[in-house]
This record gives C-alpha cells, sequence and structure tokens, in this order.
C-alpha cells in the first residue's frame, strides 16, 4: 500500500515506519521543513528502498495531493506539536494540532486514502484505578488529554461524512531503543550505569510498557485490516503484556538489577508529570480479538536490547 506518516521521527513514529517499510508498503513520511530528525529514518546512511521524505509543515498539508502523485491507500497521523510535559499543558498550542489533525482528514479524502489512523493516547482516560478497556469514560485531566480526545470524537464524525474508516489507536506507555532521553526508564539507565543516584515519585502506581517494535506491529496491523475499523468502535487500546501490570517501582527495580546494582535509586522525591498520578492498566484484548494483534516483548526482554542497543 501506500501510506502517508505525519511525525515520522517521533519516537513510535519511527517503529511504524520500520514496520511498514519491512513489509514492503510504500511510505511518504512527512517532516517539518529543514527537520534535523531526518537522519533518524536513515539506514546505513542512507533512506531506505520505499521512502519518501515530504518537507512539508502540519498547518499546510493541504500541499500533499499535489506532491503524491496515485494518491494513498492510508493515512498515518502521529504529527502533534504539544507532546513535551510542558506544551501538554498548553491549551493554544494543544488546539492548533486538533485542528491539524482534522485538516488531515481532509487531506486523506483528497489523496483518495480508504483509511485515516490517528495516534491518541492513554491520556484521554484520567485517572483510573481499574482496568481500562476502550469502553471507559474519558476523563482527561490535562489540555493534551482533552486534545487528543477532541480528535477522537470529531475526526470519527468527519471521517464517517466523507466516507473514510477512521481508526483511534490509544497508546499506552512506550519504550525501547531510541527513547526519549528523558523517560524514566532512560533516565535510570545513565544513572544506574554512572553509578549515581535516580530519584523519582513514589513509582507506587500501577504501570504497563509496550516496547516500541510491538508497538510498530500494532499500527502497520490496523493500517492493513482488512475490514472496517469502525465497525467494531474506532478505538483501540495499545499496550504491552497485560499480565506484567504492576507497581512501577518494580518496573524501575528490575532496571536497577539489569544494569548490575550499580548506583542508587529513592522514590517519593520528584513530584508526577502534567496529568497528575496516573495508573496505566489497559486493556488491550480488542486488539487480538479484531485485529489479531498482540505484544510479544516482555520487559526485561525488552530492557536487554536496549541495553545491548546501548552498548
Amino acid at each position: 500500500m501506500k501510506i502517508v506518516v505525519t511525525g515520522a521521527t517521533s519516537f513510535v513514529g519511527l517503529g511504524a515506519v520500520r514496520e511498514l517499510l519491512h513489509r514492503g508498503h510504500q511510505v511518504f513520511a512527512v517532516l517539518r521543513e529543514h527537520s534535523t530528525k531526518a537522519d533518524l529514518l536513515r539506514e546505513n546512511g542512507k533512506f531506505p528502498q520505499g521512502l519518501t521524505i515530504l518537507e512539508e509543515d502540519l498547518g499546510k498539508l493541504s500541499k500533499l495531493p499535489e506532491r503524491i502523485p496515485g494518491g494513498c491507500d492510508v493515512f498515518l497521523h502521529m504529527g502533534w506539536r504539544g507532546a513535551g510535559s510542558d506544551s501538554r499543558k498548553n491549551e493554544s498550542v494543544q488546539e492548533e494540532s486538533v485542528q491539524d489533525a482534522l485538516n488531515a482528514v481532509r487531506v486523506a479524502k483528497d489523496l483518495g486514502c480508504r483509511r485515516f489512523l490517528f495516534t491518541g493516547s492513554q491520556a484521554e482516560y484520567g485517572i483510573k484505578s481499574e482496568l481500562t478497556d476502550e469502553e471507559a469514560v474519558c476523563e482527561p485531566t490535562s489540555p493534551y488529554g482533552r486534545a487528543k480526545l477532541a480528535v477522537r470524537q470529531q475526526a470519527e464524525v468527519l471521517c464517517r461524512e466523507l466516507g473514510l474508516d477512521y481508526g483511534h489507536a490509544r497508546i499506552f506507555s512506550t519504550y525501547g531503543p531510541g527513547d526519549h532521553p528523558w523517560s524514566l526508564l532512560s533516565s535510570c539507565v545513565r544513572a544506574f550505569r554512572a553509578g549515581e543516584k535516580m530519584t523519582m515519585t513514589a513509582c507506587t502506581q500501577l504501570w504497563n510498557f509496550m516496547y516500541i517494535d510491538d508497538a510498530g506491529r500494532a499500527l502497520a496491523d490496523l493500517a492493513e485490516y482488512a475490514g472496517n475499523l469502525t465497525d467494531h468502535g474506532c478505538v483501540y487500546n495499545l499496550g504491552g503484556p497485560m499480565d506484567e501490570t504492576g507497581p512501577l517501582r518494580g518496573f524501575v527495580e528490575t532496571v536497577y538489577e539489569l544494569c548490575g546494582r550499580q548506583g542508587s535509586m529513592e522514590f517519593g522525591v520528584r513530584p508526577p508529570n502534567a496529568e497528575g498520578i496516573v495508573n496505566l492498566i489497559p486493556d488491550i484484548r480488542k486488539m487480538e480479538r479484531v485485529v489479531g494483534w498482540k505484544p510479544q516483548v516482555y520487559f526485561e526482554e525488552g530492557m536487554k536490547k536496549i541495553l545491548a542497543f546501548q552498548k
């Protein structure tokens, strides 16, 4: 298939692009003009076969139909202006991203796409303390979560009006090689390997991690799904193995052990993030039931891959 991907150099974006190319699809990666992250898409110094780079700002996606002859099959929209912790609190930045996403739906229609896929977030659910499936009531506590939910509500209606199948991948916590250097796991690895002290929140909340390769497979499976995703409800939770969900502190302690018990750690020092104290207890059974996907990489195996990659 011919697939447009925005946000292609984000952490999850890179995982999706690599998997789509591995499956033989033609990918049109939309990057900001003069993006410094374009090299992340290179393999052995060059862009892989099947990948076309298109430099275009998220606010000017309407130019894409004239740059992609013959149209496309799927539009995977992962581009987002305010994904960082500080920007997640900025109402105006988040609203811009909502409008970008709705405009992307219209561009997908102009490109002749059959399906529009959007990457949502667990932040849409808000504070939950129980197993969370796609039917759970959404009560987001941050502008970021409210904006992602606004796309889900408005893009589904717009897609229906335009005759597009809509899929909303609600992503929980991802990790893997190439993760943000400021993420909890990356920070732990860096501190422990240097023999330093890692200070954290209490880390008592329940958590779940999804390895980046599993995230890439999930998005590729949603892109390839032969039926209509909306026939089963457009929202699909993406998370790690459900039987690994447990206190966040336990995951940190696993990293500490894998790093040879170097350095030290102290819990209960730092404040929670923009969404507050959040439990991640994803129910991902719908993805297996409808799409046939389930995560393959367990946390210890995934962390060993990260440590080997960094070496």
